[in-house]
């Protein structure tokens, strides 16, 4: 089982371990929070902790405040059992090590396999924190890739370096989308952040949505919803890690993040038990900065670099693309996907919503001709939801208004059109958005 393992990680993963084990005793539970003796010394914001009770299983938590005489651990379970000098073992965090063997890999936020087989890390420890890269030396955005849907090909142009939002209710295909452009997209390698994901969801996204084919590039990093809030923040923090060591190798990497708002939730979670003071509806202020750095961490790199192309999905409730994590991430990034739950219901997928959709990459990304053809496919677009109460009401006379005229007479083809692949690339796309329009008259150049 083991001879395959590279000789250099086998050592490394020597070098990192430690026959060392610090203990401290339980001196109080209060507040969600277990306050321990005797470890202050050595414990450090961040550093693992494994609570012992003298009757059930242990318990892990996460070193979160460190005073003079005690630690504060905030447990990743409830601290039921729980007893005043019950053992507490430090265990400092392991080394974050990723590696390109990593490619086909399931792992979750500390490394650790979870497709049931051996994997040591790289060669190379990275910092989950680490810096963005300095804005004066990163690259600008690069050329227009392909995305496997006509929609996206044309109308919403995806480019290398760009950071795109998803945003969507429950429900609406935003899961089925991001798997679309994870087996689809071009990209020399996938990395997946499953954050919060229900159990049963991890396997089928692996098995059934990437398969064996999308998984030979790709590398998912999972932290299920039954998780410890401690866990569900760092899968964010791990999965970017490992884009960037791809990124460091020149590669051009394809960043998922499903989803934001749980990565957001969960450190909500941390803030509160830490004493901050929850005021954007509910989540503390430290939550902007946090997914600022996250998404400033993707994008294009320096020039010995390759480049972090990602989408990152949002949980938007009753399509309020006002609420607080919708709006940071709006200020962010480079363009929004807005999944429509009324376009889902009559059974279009991917369910976008063009008029509510941009992408940033605009008008640089397409040619003159092309973005002559997503504007007026556009105008006919919102020519026909403006009067769409009445086209269905049969008050409509065609003749009033050519523009609309044209885009009655379209619909129903440039509907069609946005719910289908494509597998031969953007210009055939764009071919086949060329003969629509013709179709409705709309004065394109021949």
């Amino acid at each position: 089982m083991m001879s395959d393992l590279d000789p250099m990680r086998l050592k490394c993963e020597f070098d990192r371990m430690s026959a060392v084990r610090h203990m401290g005793r339980v001196a109080g539970v209060a507040h969600g929070l277990i306050e321990i003796d005797g470890l202050s010394d050595q414990a450090r914001i961040g550093d693992h902790l494994v609570l012992r009770r003298r009757k059930g299983p242990e318990i892990t938590g996460e070193v979160l405040h460190v005073e003079s005489d005690r630690v504060q651990m905030l447990p990743g379970t409830a601290p039921d059992g729980v007893s005043l000098g019950d053992p507490v073992v430090l265990e400092p965090v392991a080394a974050f090590a990723p590696g390109m063997h990593w490619l086909g890999r399931v792992v979750d936020p500390f490394g650790q396999p979870l497709d049931g087989k051996p994997l040591l890390g790289g060669t190379q420890e990275c910092d989950l924190m680490r810096a963005p890269p300095p804005a004066v030396a990163r690259k600008p955005l690069g050329e227009r890739m392909e995305t496997g849907l006509s929609v996206l090909n044309t109308m919403l142009p995806i480019v290398r370096g760009q950071r795109v939002g998803l945003f969507a209710g429950s429900g609406v295909g935003k899961s089925t989308l991001l798997a679309t452009l994870a087996k689809a997209m071009q990209a020399d390698a996938v990395v997946v952040a499953l954050v919060g994901e229900r159990g049963r969801e991890v396997n089928e996204f692996v098995e059934t949505a990437l398969g064996a084919e999308g998984m030979k590039r790709s590398v998912v990093v999972a932290a299920t919803s039954d998780q410890s809030a401690l866990a569900r923040r760092r899968c964010a923090w791990s999965a970017m890690t490992v884009a960037e060591h791809l990124r460091d190798q020149g590669l051009n990497v394809l960043f998922l993040a499903d989803s934001v708002t749980r990565f957001a939730e969960a450190h909500r979670e941390i803030a509160v038990a830490m004493g901050e003071a929850p005021s954007l509806r509910g989540y503390p202020p430290s939550v902007t900065p946090l997914i600022a750095n996250l998404c400033e961490r993707a994008g294009p790199g320096t020039a010995d670099q390759g480049d972090i192309t990602a989408v990152f999905s949002v949980l938007v409730a009753g399509s309020d693309m006002d609420e607080p994590i919708a709006d940071i991430l709006r200020g962010v990034l480079d363009g929004h996907i807005v999944l429509s739950r009324d376009i889902a219901e009559r059974g279009r997928f991917p369910a976008i919503d063009l008029s509510r959709s941009v992408s940033r990459s605009l008008p640089g990304a397409a040619t003159e001709d092309q973005n002559r053809m997503i504007a007026d496919t556009r105008k006919l677009i919102g020519s026909y939801e403006q009067s769409e109460v009445m086209i269905k009401a049969g008050l409509y006379a065609e003749g009033a208004d050519p523009l609309l005229d044209q885009a009655v007479r379209v619909h129903e083809d440039l509907d069609a059109f946005f719910g289908k692949a494509e597998p031969d690339g953007i210009e055939n796309s764009f071919n086949r958005l060329s003969l629509i329009l013709r179709r409705a008259g709309a004065g394109l150049p021949r």
